[in-house]
């Protein structure tokens, strides 16, 4: 009789247990600090308005993972210049816009704490506006203001590549005896004063250490890197290490963790490597389709779901980040930042928005309070905004 009571009791826990994170999760405000799914549906014109089989996030996958608040990157690369990078950035969130007005009732644009509260209280996802890349103001602050009016909440002050103001993660590691000046210049910390006046929060993803350095001594407000995990784990030059994430503490800003594979997994770069020189036709035809590199290598994984998802790291190499940066700076500086549909590879079990609840349960079982999960899942954001928009 004993025998079967066991495994009968031990399965009325974890019922239990399951059932306390669901409800924990679904209680917290949740909000995700980087999405790039708006550049992709200017490509594939997919309705995420409605269910979707490809890609990581639509709105009903949203409202499953019990989503509440979504800062929608605008991004696009390196070839935009002056003259077309503006332009392209208000063209997404033309789009953005469109989603709204579709789905009044599903969703809607928000520019503050207050407004993002009223939206969670209808039921209706928040949507905020993050621009990735400092290239995409052209160097003006007229088109700063510009982008704020449309709803910019943040600006991630590089993309892979420099501007004339600011220096990236990539070109201080890979052409650093070669550029014009390292961190930002004069007028990048212009830039700086002013959108700590203007209420968009500095983003420091993306930006190289000398930036990073540049930003904490020039901001008065806290700051914020949208999509990044901890260098000691993963030693990716996106990542930042000990020293830069403690300094950010001080600051009082968060570090939001990305999801992405190549960020989490110190060992998924050659992996993937490997993967893609063995399917170089296939991806060479698929970037012919979509004119965009990144949208075809997530089609490619799609394809050989099962041979990626071999060089995919388990769920708590992710959850490790998470806990790491907690432990390390503190449980009021760190959140979630997914990267989602901006990558092609994520943690095994993280296929979708509808899968943050997953998050939830990990940190449960690693001790963590109802209290700290709301801060990591969007508390701390909320702090942050506030800070900066002042409501």
């Amino acid at each position: 009789m004993k025998k079967l009571l066991l495994p009968l009791l031990l399965l009325l826990v974890l019922n239990a247990s399951a059932q306390d994170a669901n409800e924990i999760h679904q209680k917290a405000i949740l909000i995700d600090t980087h999405n790039d799914i708006l550049s992709n549906i200017l490509i594939t014109k997919q309705d995420i308005g409605k269910l979707q089989t490809t890609g990581n996030f639509d709105l009903v996958r949203a409202k499953q993972g019990g989503l509440d608040a979504q800062m929608f990157s605008i991004w696009c690369g390196e070839d935009y210049g002056k003259g077309t990078a503006y332009a392209f950035a208000n063209r997404e969130i033309d789009s953005l816009y469109a989603l709204i007005a579709r789905y009044p009732e599903k969703i809607t644009l928000v520019r503050n704490v207050k407004e993002l509260e009223a939206a969670v209280k209808q039921q209706k996802l928040a949507a905020l506006i993050g621009v990735e890349g400092g290239h995409m103001i052209e160097d003006r602050l007229d088109y700063l203001d510009g982008l704020a009016k449309r709803g910019m909440r943040y600006l991630t002050l590089t993309w892979n590549n420099s501007t004339s103001w600011a220096t990236s993660a990539r070109d201080e590691v890979t052409k650093k005896d070669s550029l014009k000046h390292l961190g930002l210049t004069d007028y990048g910390k212009q830039i700086v004063r002013h959108m700590n006046d203007i209420g968009v929060m500095v983003d420091v993803s993306h930006v190289g250490e000398r930036t990073f350095y540049d930003v904490i001594a020039t901001s008065t407000k806290p700051v914020i890197a949208s999509h990044s995990c901890a260098y000691s784990i993963d030693p990716n030059r996106r990542n930042l290490k000990d020293a830069q994430l403690k300094v950010l503490a001080k600051n009082g800003g968060v570090v939001f963790v990305n999801f992405y594979s190549g960020f989490v997994d110190s060992t998924y770069t050659p992996k993937v490597a490997a993967f893609l020189h063995q399917h170089k036709r296939e991806l060479d035809s698929l970037t012919k389709v979509y004119h965009d590199g990144d949208l075809a290598n997530i089609r490619l994984n799609a394809m050989y779901k099962k041979e990626s998802d071999k060089i995919r790291p388990p769920l708590s190499l992710l959850i490790k980040h998470i806990d790491y940066i907690a432990k390390l700076i503190g449980v009021d500086h760190v959140g979630i930042g997914s990267d989602f549909d901006g990558a092609e590879s994520y943690p095994l079990g993280m296929d979708s928005v509808a899968d943050y609840p997953k998050i939830t349960a990990e940190l449960l079982k690693l001790g963590y309070t109802e209290k700290d999960i709301d801060k990591i899942l969007g508390g701390n954001f909320i702090r942050v905004l506030k800070a900066n928009t002042g409501e």
